[in-house]
């Protein structure tokens, strides 16, 4: 039986969570609502102010399946009360980000800046050209999000330059030495 599986959620005050019979699950708390649907063999009881993620059999793919769906829906719970950030800092001579309508323009030291569009439901903000908070109720869709821009000018291990996530420690590389 899976560790993580077994472990009951409880629910705070704030939250409704409303479960439907073909496995679909909805929770509405004061920051927004979130819905997922369950993979198969896999079921919500709820008791109370708690709540038991069940499985049906015992197959391979129903047992892999336990632990994450609890997760899941642990971190809905979660988001829909305190919800999710994440915070980035750029570093480089000349480097910069600003939020311009609807997408998150970077400049990275290429010949254009790069525009990433800013998914519906997420908030980014930038403070001093260099910081990126970036807050929401999914936490999949914060943490992508996150990775997306980091993925365009990765830290590099030379001179540390790039995208990283704030308090991310890059190892330093020595560079060439020169013999005389």
């Amino acid at each position: 039986m899976s560790r993580i599986g077994r472990k009951q959620i409880s629910l705070p005050e704030k939250v409704e969570i409303n479960i439907q019979g073909g496995g679909g699950v909805s929770v509405k708390g004061p920051k927004g609502q979130l819905h997922w649907n369950l993979p198969g063999g896999i079921n919500l009881e709820q008791e109370g102010g708690t709540l038991t993620v069940v499985r049906s059999s015992e197959e391979r793919e129903v047992r892999a399946m336990h632990g994450t769906a609890r997760s899941l829906v642990a971190n809905m719970i979660e988001g829909v009360v305190k919800g999710f950030t994440r915070e980035l800092e750029i570093i480089g001579v000349g480097f910069r980000a600003a939020v311009k309508g609807n997408a998150l323009d970077l400049s990275l030291g290429f010949s254009h800046p790069v525009l990433h569009p800013i998914p519906e439901g997420i908030t980014v903000t930038v403070e001093g050209n260099t910081n990126i908070k970036i807050e929401g109720i999914d936490k999949q869709l914060v943490g992508q999000f996150a990775a997306d821009v980091r993925s365009y000018y990765p830290p590099e291990p030379y001179k540390g330059k790039g995208v990283r996530y704030k308090g991310e420690r890059v190892r330093r590389k020595q560079g060439k030495s020169v013999k005389r």
